[in-house]
């Protein structure tokens, strides 16, 4: 090889060193970019908090009552106070009598002709509704008994019209009488504002149901507030007598005395709620973990095509330097060989 070709060969291959160094660079950027990449998944996969199922003891309380003669009483909080009392909030439930609702059912409506105009009756099954109150004689239950038994009916159904008006509002009332299974006559009534504002089919049956209403026992509750009381606890710490104050007419101060009776009950549906929440958690904590894993995956596999790409580059780099090597050996030669020429 002449002294010119050895020396553009040498050139070439420096320029492709050159450009070879220039490569195995830019790999060496790239992978520290996925190292970086791969040091946010990590930290962000050591950052993500372990969702907890809930305990079932989280949601369990103890629960004090006591008697006063019909009532229980059911104890909601207990705030300490100075000298030993309490500031005690419970809850009252007691038995009444009282009207409730009985369920819907379908109303026939019958038309009837009159000097006025049309008038309505209104029927449940085969029974017409009779009007609360009223005409005793019509009714197919009333009318069997004796007068002064009937008498006594209607004074009840004055005392049941009160009672509807005064808890439903509406003013006017029907009735009909229902055989129970122990032989027994029960009224069930209905609101004759809701019979009058309804409608009815060609056929005179109720497009929508009827609220029934019935005669029966309902318990009845209220909250006391924030009574003056001691308590006495047992050798566990739960309480098992309480004295309440109580302030009499003439504004003397008066303690009564009751045991309390304590029952643990479950929150159902507060467990159910935080165990659905905790479900949600779950399953979003677990697809973070196969999306950071997918990343991660992603990324080691570039840095794997890279790292092998380097490989081939630095291969190559050791072959050019080989080769610049030989070729200086040449070059030298020739140099040395030119100059013997001229010391000839």
């Amino acid at each position: 090889m002449g002294m010119s070709a050895s020396q553009a060969r040498f050139l070439s291959l420096t320029a492709r060193k050159t450009n070879v160094e220039y490569e195995g660079q830019q790999i060496n950027q790239q992978r520290t970019v996925l190292a970086n990449e791969s040091s946010d998944y990590y930290s962000r996969l050591t950052n993500l908090s372990v969702p907890t199922p809930p305990s079932s003891s989280d949601y369990t309380k103890t629960v004090y009552t006591f008697t006063d003669g019909g009532e229980t009483n059911t104890i909601n909080s207990m705030i300490a106070q100075k000298d030993g009392y309490y500031l005690v909030s419970y809850t009252r439930s007691y038995p009444t009598e009282s009207v409730m609702s009985n369920g819907t059912v379908l109303v026939v409506r019958g038309e009837t002709e009159t000097e006025n105009g049309i008038s309505y009756d209104y029927y449940v099954g085969a029974t017409k509704l009779r009007q609360l109150g009223k005409n005793a004689a019509d009714d197919p239950y009333l009318s069997t008994l004796s007068e002064k038994d009937r008498g006594d009916a209607l004074l009840r159904e004055k005392q049941y019209e009160a009672m509807l008006q005064d808890k439903y509002s509406d003013s006017d009332w029907a009735v009909r009488y229902v055989k129970n299974s122990d032989g027994l006559y029960n009224p069930v009534f209905y609101s004759l504002t809701q019979l009058q504002n309804s409608k009815f089919n060609e056929n005179g049956v109720s497009l929508n149901l009827i609220k029934s209403y019935v005669y029966g026992q309902t318990t009845e509750t209220s909250e006391v507030k924030n009574a003056k009381a001691r308590a006495e606890q047992d050798a566990n710490g739960r309480y098992k007598n309480i004295i309440i104050y109580t302030t009499d007419a003439e504004g003397k101060e008066q303690e009564v005395y009751y045991s309390l009776e304590v029952a643990s009950t479950n929150d159902d549906a507060a467990y159910n709620d935080a165990m659905n929440k905790f479900n949600y958690d779950k399953a979003q904590y677990d697809k973070t973990i196969q999306d950071v894993n997918s990343k991660l995956a992603q990324v080691q596999q570039q840095d794997k095509s890279l790292e092998l790409k380097l490989k081939q580059l630095d291969t190559e780099q050791n072959a050019i330097a080989t080769e610049m090597e030989a070729v200086t050996k040449v070059i030298s030669k020739n140099v040395t060989d030119t100059f013997k020429t001229f010391e000839a």
